[in-house]
Order: structure tokens, then C-alpha cells, then sequence
């Protein structure tokens, strides 16, 4: 996971799952190989001649991240640390020059590089809002307790989140994940509660 928007129930991306960018286009970051780290942000593209890169948050708190960033370390195995020589905001984004990056041939060579934190390094939720990745595995059952399925991924855009479900059956299909359609979450019990109209996974 833009990261996600703050609605009435509010999913923030840690070990990703998947996002809808501005122009609308679902976009996911695989984490596989990143363990105890979160992404926070990407390099989307070169900006300049002079190496710098425009970096897209992918955290509720990037604002504040990139702005007073001294180091950054990527998500690829080399672990490779950059520092950070300038950092300025930007239509949403942040324009970084990372020392070393000095031509525009050497930041194009980093679009599409993930900076990564330790998983710790997450911020407190406030109440109403989880980690996309502790939604996902959870139990999706309906007012009466009849199983629904499982959680396989969540989808975070600008209107709203949505939870994609598989049902046993192996029907997929998305909730608006909204207080009317989505009243209950026990993320200790593995357990969420839906109050769908009929057909949605029929």
C-alpha cells in the first residue's frame, strides 16, 4: 500500500500487500525476502540531470519521515545505506540526492529501489486502524458466526480500503472495509466480522 487514506476504518501498509497509486493503477511490493523490515517508501523516478530521485511514501507518517532523513537503507539483500544530502517535499513525494547519486543514468539505475526500517520502527495505532499484514490470515465470518472465508490481501485506495476475500469455496471478492459492512475486528482472536448484502460472493 498511496498509503492508505484515513476513513472510517483505517488500514496502514507495514510488509506490504498492495496500494492504488494516483492514477489509479493497483501496484504491489514484494517483501518476501525482507524480514523484520517494512517499506516505507520507493524510488519512482529520476528528477533532474543532478541525481536526484522522487521517492513515494508508503507509510501514514512518510511526510515526516523524509523530511528530516539523514540516512536511508534499501530492501534489496545488499542492504546497500545512502545519505541523504537533501530532502524536499514535493506534489506528496519527497526530491532526495543521495550521496553518490550524482547523474541522472545513476538515479534512473534506482527506480523502483524500496527504503526499508526495522519493523519496530511502525508507529502506535490509535484506535479504529491496524497494520494492513496483521489483517491478512484473519477468520471472516458474518453476524451469526457462519464462515465466510479468510483474508487473503488488502487493497488501499483514495475512497476507500478493501478486504479481499477467499471463501472456502475458493470465491474471491472484496469488502468496502467500512463500520456498516465491517462492524467488528479482534485482531487477537484472528477475527473479523462482516454485515454484507446478499450475493456478494455468490
Amino acid at each position: 500500500m498511496s498509503p492508505a487514506q484515513l476513513v472510517t476504518r483505517k488500514v496502514f501498509p507495514s510488509t506490504w500487500t498492495s496500494w492504488i497509486d494516483p492514477t489509479g493503477l493497483t501496484r504491489s511490493i514484494d517483501v518476501t525476502d525482507q524480514g523484520d523490515h517494512i517499506p516505507i517508501g520507493y524510488v519512482r523516478k529520476a528528477h533532474g540531470i543532478r541525481g536526484d530521485v522522487l521517492v513515494r511514501g508508503l507509510v501514514s507518517d512518510a511526510a515526516d519521515r523524509f523530511a528530516g532523513v539523514t540516512s536511508l537503507t534499501t530492501g534489496d539483500p545488499a542492504a546497500r545505506v545512502f545519505r541523504v544530502t537533501a530532502s524536499t517535499p514535493h506534489s506528496g513525494d519527497h526530491i532526495l540526492h543521495l550521496e553518490g547519486i550524482d547523474t541522472r543514468n545513476d538515479a534512473e539505475d534506482l527506480i523502483g529501489t524500496q527504503f526499508v526500517v526495522p519493523a519496530s520502527d511502525r508507529r502506535a495505532l490509535d484506535d479504529g486502524e491496524w497494520w494492513a499484514e496483521d489483517l491478512v490470515g484473519c477468520e471472516v465470518s458474518d453476524r451469526d458466526g457462519q464462515r465466510i472465508g479468510t483474508v487473503t490481501d488488502v487493497v488501499t485506495g483514495a475512497a476507500q480500503d478493501r478486504l479481499v476475500v477467499m471463501t472456502d469455496g475458493g470465491v474471491a471478492g472484496e469488502i468496502p472495509f467500512v463500520d456498516p459492512l465491517v462492524p467488528e475486528v479482534d485482531i487477537t482472536e484472528r477475527r473479523i466480522v462482516v454485515d454484507l448484502p446478499p450475493g456478494l460472493f455468490e
